[in-house]
């Protein structure tokens, strides 16, 4: 029957309107006072047929009495209190629920939501923290990993997304993203003034994706910016309650974004053929749909299980050796902490991912067996620059298959025991002897290891500067 409360509230409105008590409806109804107590409460559904005597009561229909739109400014209050009041997050404080009889002040119904509704938005800002964000990301990659981080409903969706833009082969052209949004209802906005937090605001009244003026060389970063945008609403996301859900947004989003940008019938026949030649390489894909090699390299683990049966693990580590990004499903050992957490911990120097910096070279690919405790691994190392460091992108697979990609001919090889600290952890004795106890380092402090996330409807983002671009831009018209 929908809202009880609502339903409760509408019920009392037109009673108090027609003038009569709680025991003259029920005398009319046939129905004792305190049962009709409890339905205007919210606290008990009546019949359909009661509810059709209770209507003729009062003179009104029963759709007057099934609208859900609260009666009044003070019952749209009730309502919130009400709702608010049943949430896990009162109940944990253990305080009993204040009932907004007649006797209670408008004033006073205001404050106690206002105070609800803060103590909602600091529950909803607290969960922020890097902990939280560390633990939760965990999560995510645990469950990507049992999915082979592969998402079938998600590839469905960009195809038939890609398909409606009239997009052949090749790679998506800016054109085709406009035609995709414009299909969606929506119009590519290109703003010089985009608030530095916010990576693109979509103005869902006015149906506008607002993006900067440039990005990544060669357009990817627009187009995947444009497609991101779209997710949120073909997906129906609605505003992360916990960190976690923001997370699951945010993989869902650059997973589709992937998706229209490498298409799945097109890539998977591009890779096929790439393994029947054997000469795999995250480079070709890359240049075959006109992306980045980091999205090139992402968007191979979502289909070399599922479509090549190849195990695999990728990797972004920065010039410090700090894992960014990692996924594995090939049983590589990747570094975590006690958490489980993997971002922020150093990978073996000797891993290809590392050696790739120590390079002359370093306009191609990388090639480098491991030896691990785990077994040897054969991986691709792609290094390049982002914002003010460098970062290395490696892609690899367990020996054996190896013989699909090209590059497997390498004669490069190194043996890591780590997690051993013996491996690349500690000094050798020889430096040890010449150097312990004589040296003092100022350490290069990362100062987000002690800054929590910063709060806002959606992690990271000033609220505050997006509204007041959106009324800016809104006032141009």
């Amino acid at each position: 029957m929908g809202d009880l409360v609502t339903l409760g509230q509408r019920i009392r409105h037109f009673r108090q309107e027609a003038g009569l008590t709680l025991d003259q409806v029920g005398e009319q109804v046939g129905t004792a006072a305190s049962q009709l107590s409890l339905i205007e409460n919210g606290r008990r559904e009546p019949r359909v047929t009661l509810l059709g005597e209770i209507a003729k009561a009062l003179g009104v229909t029963v759709p007057d009495l099934l609208d859900e739109t609260p009666p009044s400014p003070r019952a749209a209050l009730e309502i919130e209190l009400d709702r608010l009041q049943r949430s896990a997050l009162y109940a944990r404080l253990g305080l009993p629920p204040v009932r907004p009889g007649r006797t209670l002040g408008d004033d006073v119904l205001e404050a106690l939501v206002g105070l609800h509704r803060e103590l909602v938005d600091r529950e909803r800002r607290s969960i922020a923290t890097p902990e939280e964000a560390r633990r939760a990301n965990t999560e995510l990659r645990h469950r990507m990993r049992e999915k082979n981080n592969y998402l079938p409903d998600l590839e469905e969706l960009a195809e038939n997304l890609v398909r409606s833009s009239g997009h052949v082969s090749g790679a998506i052209t800016h054109r085709e993203v406009g035609l995709m949004a414009k299909r969606l209802g929506f119009e590519l906005v290109y703003a010089n003034d985009l608030p530095r937090s916010a990576r693109s605001i979509t103005d869902l009244e006015n149906g506008r994706i607002y993006l900067p003026p440039a990005s990544i060389p060669g357009g990817h970063g627009l187009r995947s910016m444009a497609l991101q945008a779209m997710a949120h609403r073909m997906l129906g996301h609605e505003v992360p309650e916990t960190y976690a859900d923001f997370l699951h947004q945010r993989l869902e989003i650059n997973y589709f974004a992937a998706a229209c940008l490498m298409p799945l019938t097109q890539s998977v026949a591009f890779l096929q053929q790439a393994k029947s030649d054997r000469n795999i390489a995250v480079e070709d894909f890359r240049d075959a749909f006109g992306v980045t090699h980091e999205a090139a390299a992402l968007r191979f683990t979502n289909l070399a299980t599922s479509h090549l049966d190849l195990q695999l693990h990728f990797l972004r580590v920065g010039d410090d050796g700090a894992v960014y990004k990692a996924y594995e499903n090939d049983g590589l050992r990747l570094p975590v902490d006690v958490t489980g957490s993997t971002e922020g911990q150093p990978v073996c120097r000797k891993w290809s991912a590392r050696v790739a910096f120590t390079r002359t070279n370093r306009t191609t690919e990388f090639y480098q067996y491991t030896d691990t405790p785990e077994g040897t691994f054969w991986e691709s190392t792609q290094t390049g620059t982002g914002t003010g460091s460098e970062f290395s992108i490696t892609v690899g697979v367990p020996f054996a298959q190896a013989k699909w990609f090209r590059g497997r001919e390498t004669t490069q090889r190194q043996v890591s025991t780590c997690p051993d600290p013996a491996c690349c952890t500690l000094p050798d004795n020889e430096l040890t002897g010449r150097w312990g106890g004589k040296v003092w380092t100022s350490a290069r402090l990362h100062a987000h290891i002690l800054s929590p996330l910063p709060s806002g409807t959606f992690p990271g983002v000033d609220d505050q500067e997006v509204y007041r671009f959106l009324e800016q831009h809104a006032s141009d018209d």
